[in-house]
């Protein structure tokens, strides 16, 4: 007499077996309908007659009938048969066809994306073993919306050795980016009854409309050789401002010292909000970088940092280090937007700082763009020689203003011909008044075995349209 089990063994078979075969009988029937081979008040075959006819249990069809009612696929009366359910029949809208590459830029010279082939994969995979291996258990639950005490203590002490920044772990924010942050910040602002942000009268677009669409309005700052301009009809009417006064994004200045000291007095003075975007703080060539604008009034700045020129955008890593009165309405506007990063990414990038590494990828960065920095210099030396190169102190983009009687949208149609995208500076303005003739020239994008190529091409670009 064989064992219980055995039987028990055969008949789970069989029974994996029957659920296979009608979860595939559900699949084509459903097929047949969305498709439309099968059109609304057609009737089934019964369950008796599909059965033989599929060679398979009478007791599998009738259940794939009945899930498929339940679904509203079909309809079904006792004693009637079965038929398809009436219903909308929406056919699948055509997928848009692929866009053809034939004419697409192969060689992409925007501002602001580095070279994401040059992030250490090899390192960051180390450190987060290493991370995960020693993380305690409760790290993997709900995420703390300030970001892991881990990387907060980290950042608190790389920022005030390498950026002169003022914080502790408490006031420090982890958010998904820049653009993330600002959001948070626009958004509280907002709510305290703010109604204008200064901007750079330069700037990123994306920045601008993200003001904008938060309710604010963006009221231009000029900008001239010293940096943004602390002019008074336009912080008159604004309760913040937003700077890059480590390297003038895209012009490449450094905002002057009595200007730092002119905003941070009228900050203190009106009760208004300075937000400092260091968005390439840490790429300077010729010199110590400057250090942080917040470092002069902590409680009037909050200093915004990511890790995206300096590893890699993907990651969706930045701070901020606030003060110490705007700490916790930030915190909840980051708890409401539901938006929180990865904690083993967090943790990674503690151990990265915290081991040196992440020191050690900024150093081979820095010179890295800056051998890529001076080969475009040398490039368009000899090949443009009537072009002036300006903001390239730092940072992974230049500034090339374009000599008299040449039109910066000129060139930037003949680089497409020759497969590069480049802007011209007319793309980064807040209004189309008096933009100077120039194109920026972002030298962090390409891979490394492209890079050559795409300053030739660019070169050939500036010399047909007689920059010489």
């Amino acid at each position: 007499m064989p064992e219980p089990w055995a039987n028990f063994g055969i008949d789970l078979h069989l029974d994996l077996a029957a659920t296979r075969v009608r979860a595939g009988l559900e699949a084509g029937l459903r097929d047949a309908v969305r498709s439309g081979r099968l059109t609304p008040g057609t009737r089934l075959p019964s369950s008796r007659d599909l059965a033989a006819d599929l060679r398979i249990a009478r007791n599998t069809v009738a259940d794939a009938y009945g899930q498929l009612v339940a679904e509203g696929w079909l309809t079904a009366q006792t004693g009637a048969g079965t038929w398809v359910a009436e219903r909308q029949v929406v056919a699948p809208r055509p997928t848009s066809p692929a866009r053809d590459q034939a004419g697409a830029p192969r060689y992409d010279l925007r501002a602001g994306v580095p070279a994401n082939s040059a992030f250490d994969r090899r390192q960051w995979l180390a450190s987060a073993r290493a991370a995960l291996n020693a993380a305690p258990d409760d790290v993997l639950g709900y995420p703390d919306p300030r970001g892991l005490p881990e990387l907060r203590t980290a950042l608190t002490g790389y920022l005030a050795r390498a950026r002169g920044v003022v914080t502790s772990p408490e006031n420090v924010i982890i958010c998904a980016g820049f653009t993330h942050g600002l959001a948070l910040i626009c958004r509280v602002l907002g709510e305290r009854g703010t109604e204008a942000v200064a901007v750079e009268s330069y700037g990123h677009q994306t920045h601008r409309s993200l003001v904008a669409a938060q309710g604010l309005a963006p009221l231009p700052l000029p900008v001239d050789a010293s940096g943004a301009s602390p002019a008074d009809a336009v912080l008159g009417q604004a309760g913040a401002a937003l700077l890059t006064p480590a390297h003038q994004f895209p012009l490449g200045m450094t905002l002057a010292p009595r200007r730092r000291t002119a905003f941070v007095e009228w900050a203190a003075r009106s009760g208004g909000l300075i937000i400092e975007d260091d968005y390439d703080g840490e790429f300077r060539y010729d010199r110590q970088p400057v250090g942080a604008l917040q470092a002069l009034a902590p409680e009037q700045v909050v200093y915004a940092g990511t890790a995206s020129k300096s590893l890699a955008p993907g990651l969706r890593l930045g701070w901020l280090a606030v003060p110490a009165d705007l700490t916790e309405a930030l915190v909840a506007a980051k708890e409401r937007s539901g938006a929180h990063n990865s904690a083993l990414d967090q943790l990674t990038l503690a151990r990265l700082i915290s081991t040196g590494g992440y020191d050690r990828q900024i150093r081979q960065a820095r010179m890295s763009y800056r051998r890529r920095r001076d080969r475009l210099v040398a490039g368009l030396g000899r090949h443009a020689p009537g072009v002036r190169l300006t903001g390239i102190a730092a940072g992974l983009h230049a500034v090339a203003d374009l000599p008299p009687g040449c039109g910066e949208a000129e060139v930037v149609a003949s680089a497409a011909s020759r497969g590069v995208l480049v802007d011209g500076l007319g793309h980064y303005a807040a209004a189309e008044d008096d933009v100077r003739p120039a194109i920026v020239i972002g030298y962090g994008r390409p891979a490394e075995h492209a890079f050559s190529t795409a300053v030739s091409r660019l070169c050939a670009a500036l010399s047909e349209t007689q920059v010489h």
